[in-house]
């Protein structure tokens, strides 16, 4: 028995679905074909169309959500359904392809706790979408100090002892990848990128550029809060320093005076810095396992 096959019977594969009967009926046979060992996992969202009956036919396992509760909701269901010590999760709507799961496991064997299927540029869903994800990555990159190459990926591999850890962190929407993501960094674990073909999705995307672009924004800041919270309160904080001292040479220059507003500048940038020692500290407490 090879190694990658031996990986294979310990892989629990998990797919959130809502309304993807189409592109089920060709990649639960596939997924079936080539990882038959591995224990697979749909989850059905509150889909209004014939998912629950593809899952059924095809003869996986099947949980149903009454109603949709989101992306997020749907792959915390399905992690704490999985019985094997190794989670996988891929999208149903076609994009992620059966055989690149073989490329993610080879690499997840090199000794990663978690490795991610990241999307070239040229496979982003359209432009609005790739400037968003890459300022996503730079900024995740910044605060973390390691190469992000796709934050929000939905297509990953991971130890499912690990990802369980920080479930009750997750958000139910589509933001989960990011949470997770920021969260191992965080930890110490080892987090790995591979490339990978992805296609068009089948069916109506379920996300909406704007109003979910906002939300992956705000969980930006707030993980990387969690994350390195000093680095983002004292860079925010230098940069008001920075204005009011520069106001101030400003305003005594031309008027000889200090003024208010550069009282106002300085003092708060300090307020910003102590808060993010004291939320680093916070933050040092709750990884301290």
């Amino acid at each position: 028995m090879s190694k990658t096959n031996s990986i294979v019977e310990n892989l629990s594969i998990i797919i959130p679905a809502k309304n993807e009967a189409e592109s089920l009926k060709d990649l639960l046979p596939r997924l079936k074909e080539l990882y038959s060992s591995a224990e697979i996992i749909v989850i059905n969202d509150g889909s209004t169309d014939k998912t629950p009956q593809v899952c059924e036919e095809c003869d996986v396992l099947l949980i149903n959500h009454p109603y949709s509760k989101g992306n997020g909701a749907a792959v915390k269901s399905g992690a704490l359904k999985a019985s094997r010590d190794l989670l996988l999760f891929m999208d149903g709507d076609g994009q992620h392809q059966p055989y690149e799961i073989k490329n993610l496991l080879e690499m997840f064997e090199e000794g990663y706790d978690m490795v991610v299927g990241a999307r070239e540029s040229q496979h982003q869903a359209n432009v609005s979408r790739l400037i968003g994800n890459t300022l996503y990555n730079r900024f995740s990159t910044w605060m973390t100090g390691h190469q992000i190459l796709d934050l929000t990926s939905g297509f990953r591999v991971v130890r499912a002892k690990k990802f369980l850890e920080f479930l009750y962190m997750l958000p139910n929407g589509f933001s989960y990848p990011t949470t997770i993501t920021m969260a191992f960094f965080r930890s110490g674990y080892s987090v790995g990128y591979k490339k990978v073909e992805v296609l068009n999705r089948e069916g109506e995307s379920h996300i909406n550029i704007v109003k979910d672009g906002i939300k992956f924004l705000l969980i930006i800041f707030k993980v990387s809060t969690l994350y390195s919270p000093l680095k983002l309160f004292a860079t925010i904080g230098g940069s008001m320093f920075l204005c009011g001292l520069v106001y101030y040479v400003y305003t005594y220059l031309l008027y000889d005076r200090f003024t208010n507003m550069g009282m106002f500048l300085i003092l708060s940038s300090l307020f910003i810095f102590l808060a993010g020692l004291i939320s680093e500290q916070v933050s040092t407490l709750f990884y301290k396992k």
